[in-house]
């Protein structure tokens, strides 16, 4: 997390406020973090749509496509008629790809539930990258047409072992865009280049964030992210909700270099 000595004095007590707010919560290993996951997403999405008849979530791919589509799926009477979901980022591919964030969560999750085909909104893979960029842009202006930024009920996002999240990367041009919703990228360091991601603003108005993190491989970059290292904030760093929450779901490897007070839940906790 960047230092509140890194902003001007009139900021701190603001930083440090939204420093508050967030939950770093470690569980022995991913099989104890899904349930408490899955249980998260329900929670608000009940509160959602008791608040504003639908709940808006916002996925990400890795290791999330797997934990989400066994948890969700084990519950009983899931019910996602009222759900809307939108990507943080997608591979500019085919979705019968790999590769492709919509596809997996398609074949895992989305064809075993009951959420309706208007409430995903996909990008068109068919489309130059810019292109595709300004058609989801579209897609989500009239899926949230009172809002400057999207502001979606719950984000879950992952983090990669350089720091990067969506698909901002370090030191990349797109971390200083303040005014697009939908961004194209056409040079990812990480394959396939072609990507469309969500930017910081839009990341930063969601009224709950959620990461993921798990394995040893993360351990030095998380303890980066969470108490701050030497130069610029890693990308995931730079996610600080402006009204929202922020949880950090870790298991005991990816949280193994950490010295900050964390939270050890019990069997059975809800966030």
């Amino acid at each position: 997390m960047v230092s509140a000595l890194e902003f001007p004095k009139s900021s701190v007590i603001q930083t440090y406020t939204l420093m508050a707010a967030r939950r770093v919560v470690v569980f022995p290993s991913s099989a104890e973090l899904g349930p408490v996951l899955a249980q998260l997403v329900i929670s608000r999405a009940t509160k959602a749509i008791s608040s504003h008849g639908r709940f808006t979530l916002g996925l990400s791919g890795g290791s999330l496509v797997s934990i989400l589509s066994k948890e969700l799926l084990a519950l009983p009477d899931l019910d996602c008629s009222k759900w809307v979901v939108g990507f943080c980022d997608e591979r500019l591919v085919s979705f019968d790809d790999p590769e492709s964030t919509y596809g997996l969560y398609k074949s895992q999750l989305f064809s075993k539930i009951n959420i309706p085909d208007s409430g995903i909104l996909t990008i068109n893979s068919s489309l130059p990258v810019n292109e595709c960029a300004e058609d989801y842009t579209r897609k989500l202006k009239e899926a949230f047409p009172d809002d400057d930024f999207p502001v979606f009920d719950l984000l879950l996002l992952g983090m990669g072992p350089d720091g990067h999240t969506c698909s901002l990367f370090p030191d990349h041009p797109l971390l200083e865009e303040a005014k697009k919703i939908v961004a194209p990228i056409s040079d990812s360091p990480k394959p396939p280049p072609q990507r469309v991601t969500m930017t910081f603003p839009v990341v930063n108005s969601a009224r709950c964030v959620a990461f993921v993190s798990t394995g040893g491989s993360k351990a030095t970059v998380l303890k980066g992210v969470l108490e701050g290292s030497e130069g610029p904030a890693f990308p995931a760093a730079r996610v600080v909700p402006t009204s929202g929450e922020l949880f950090w779901l870790v298991d005991d490897p990816a949280a193994a270099s950490l010295t900050i007070q964390v939270e050890r839940p019990g069997s059975g906790t809800k966030l």
